[in-house]
């Protein structure tokens, strides 16, 4: 087998377990019993989403979808760090 066979069959198991991961996080997302579970859920959905993205960038060889994944890392962390904070001290900004 070629190396581009190989990479080719990776990133489409990678791509399908990252669907799989992100039905998952949406279930935790819907289904949390507290407003913990749903805010890991939602970290959880937002890094599988980028790595998707950066699969696709891969697979296609575009760069516009490594940039999609960083300004999704980037909102994801900044609201992950919101939302915790607001659950701390039920206020985002003093």
């Amino acid at each position: 087998m070629s190396a581009l066979v190989i990479l080719s069959w990776a990133i489409t198991i990678a791509q399908v377990l990252l669907g799989l991961a992100m039905c998952c996080a949406t279930f935790r997302v819907v289904a949390g019993p507290r407003a913990q579970d749903r805010i890991l859920g939602l970290d959880t959905l937002y890094v599988n989403a980028m790595l998707l993205l950066l699969t696709f960038g891969i697979r296609t060889g575009s760069t516009l979808y490594f940039e999609v994944a960083l300004i999704i890392g980037l909102l994801g962390f900044v609201s992950t760090v919101a939302l915790a904070k607001f659950l701390m001290r039920g206020e985002v900004i003093e």
